[in-house]
């Protein structure tokens, strides 16, 4: 016999109103559906769960619900960066910025008005190629506007750091110190440091600057997805994290508080089982979160020649930079992650680097590749005989476009025109059947995707040049580079049955932006302007 309260309960639930449907009507609006064909719409409908329920075309009525009106503002996917580094760039927003320096003076400058409260001196984003220094810069340099106070400025590409005098000393650096495998203290003639430490030996210094507190890192997390999210970016992945960022990046999740959806990557086989030692840890929350990954490294960075190349740098004889592992132990960690289920992502940079890399992960099981999708991260400097090895082994070409037109002038001192031949060569992998996911490095380069879809269709810095583009056979069309930003990165993430497109069922995640991007010209790409950000039908930046 049903009580009063039974009844009670069961009338507010059958009185209970249905939350109704929120349409985004008057929007130019474009996706791509399931088969990467380019569609069109002029109203997005979605639900109250954050999904997207319907895309309707102009002249279609609305069902019934809220509408909200956008004005004729371009209606996109949100945005999906493939490759990147939160925690950095929350970082260095919040420490001295040296990417816009165009001299050693500039950047001397800004570390003298800018170097911080703590105990030590942190930055980033120096690049003695844009400074036309001719060489690395120096401790003593530095000592001018640090004194005693201890430095630590990380090179743009993450792969080199200048220190002054007194880290060198805190570090216990001499003359007589080796260099770590994997890594390069650069020396005058008297074997003495000079003041850079290339890849592995940064961390010399660097194991000596304390952590951040909770407080800080806090901060710069939550930097970081302003950042993202005022760039129109509604995932990312994280190319290589620890525990404490995996359980930071749990926290603000569970509170929240995480604005950006975040592919994470362990870097190298003890975090992954630091952080996952039962396997994979699939999207959660929402699906805000998700590490089913880890990173390796092969290499270094071209602009400090520790990409690892096949023949020697053709500005340097004698150089062919810093292999980070035996190709045995490479193979190694790669079957062993795989064995557990986990996809592997390797940066590889050089030649070298990216043919070890594709020999290692072609020992891996062919079902296990397919299901897994390893990626190469960079793809930037490609032996041409290796470029169709990428279609045929399944492996995921994760590239950054804005690194070739940043590096391009680079590029060719430090590899010739002849390997030139296979880099950067975007168009040649697309058309071997090859996966592409787009990605900008963030903090190395800006975060802005519209930088990456700009450079990706012209080949040209932001300044128009090279004219007519640099390569040019090997640039994407909009629709190409538009689907490395969206179903590309998706796919590399894992995700592509929940972002990418606005097809239903699909998390509504999307932005509105100032300009077509199909019709508009595509030098004027970078320009564009990001009025909203939504994640899961929820705004999450709005200018």
């Amino acid at each position: 016999m049903k009580t009063a309260n039974t009844l009670v309960a069961a009338f507010l639930l059958t009185a209970a109103p249905v939350l109704a449907d929120t349409s985004y009507v008057n929007a130019n609006g474009y996706t791509l559906d399931g088969g990467g064909s380019l569609q069109r719409f002029a109203v997005l409908v979605v639900g109250n769960d954050g999904r997207v329920k319907a895309t309707l075309p102009a002249g279609a009525i609305p069902p019934r619900g809220k509408k909200i009106d956008v004005g004729g503002l371009t209606l996109l996917p949100g945005l999906i960066d493939a490759h990147g580094h939160v925690m950095g760039l929350g970082e260095g927003a919040l420490a001295v910025d040296l990417n816009g320096t165009k001299s050693l003076a500039d950047a001397l400058a800004a570390i003298r008005a800018n170097p911080g409260t703590g105990a030590w001196i942190k930055g980033s984003g120096w690049n003695q190629e844009r400074w036309n220094l001719g060489r690395f810069p120096t401790a003593k340099e530095l000592d001018a506007v640090t004194g005693n106070r201890p430095a630590f400025l990380e090179r743009v590409d993450g792969h080199a750091g200048w220190v002054n005098s007194a880290a060198l000393a805190l570090s216990g650096i001499t003359n007589a110190t080796p260099d770590p495998a994997g890594g390069r203290i650069e020396r005058d003639a008297s074997g003495a440091a000079t003041g850079v430490l290339v890849d592995a030996a940064m961390k010399l210094v660097t194991s000596k600057i304390p952590a951040p507190t909770t407080k800080e890192a806090d901060l710069a997390l939550s930097k970081a997805l302003q950042i993202m999210g005022s760039v129109g970016l509604t995932s990312v992945g994280d190319a290589g994290m620890d525990r404490p960022t995996w359980d930071r990046y749990r926290r603000f999740a569970r509170t929240g508080k995480l604005t950006t959806r975040i592919y994470a990557m362990a870097y190298g086989p003890e975090n992954r089982a630091a952080i996952a030692p039962n396997g994979p840890i699939g999207w959660e929350y929402g699906d805000r979160l998700a590490m089913m990954a880890m990173k390796l490294q092969a290499d270094g960075a071209l602009g400090s020649r520790g990409a690892w190349m096949k023949s020697d740098y053709s500005d340097a004889a004698g150089q062919r930079g810093l292999p980070f592992f035996e190709e045995g132990n490479l193979r190694r960690m790669i079957l062993d992650a795989s064995a557990k289920g986990f996809q592997v992502n390797v940066h590889a940079i050089g030649d070298a680097a990216n043919g070890a890399a594709l020999g290692a992960f072609s020992a891996t099981p062919e079902a296990q590749r397919m299901t897994l999708r390893h990626r190469d991260e960079h793809t930037q400097v490609v032996a041409v005989e290796d470029l169709p090895r990428f279609a045929r082994l399944g492996i995921i070409a994760s590239i950054q476009p804005t690194h070739a037109t940043s590096d391009k002038g680079m590029a060719e001192a430090r590899v010739g025109e002849k390997r030139l031949a296979g880099a950067y060569a975007w168009q040649t992998l697309i058309k071997s059947g090859a996966h592409i996911a787009g990605g900008s490095d963030f903090p190395v380069e800006p975060p802005n995707p519209f930088y990456g879809l700009h450079a990706a269709v012209t080949r040209q810095s932001r300044d128009g040049l090279p004219p007519g583009g640099w390569h040019p056979e090997e640039a994407m069309t909009i629709e190409q580079a538009f689907a490395a930003f969206t179903t590309g990165a998706a796919w590399a993430n894992h995700a592509e049955d929940k972002v990418g497109t606005l097809e239903p069922g699909k998390w509504a995640d999307f932005v509105l932006i100032d300009r077509d991007p199909f019709a508009a010209p595509a030098s004027g790409l970078w320009q564009t302007r990001v009025d909203e950000t939504w994640v899961a039908g929820k705004r999450v930046f709005r200018r």
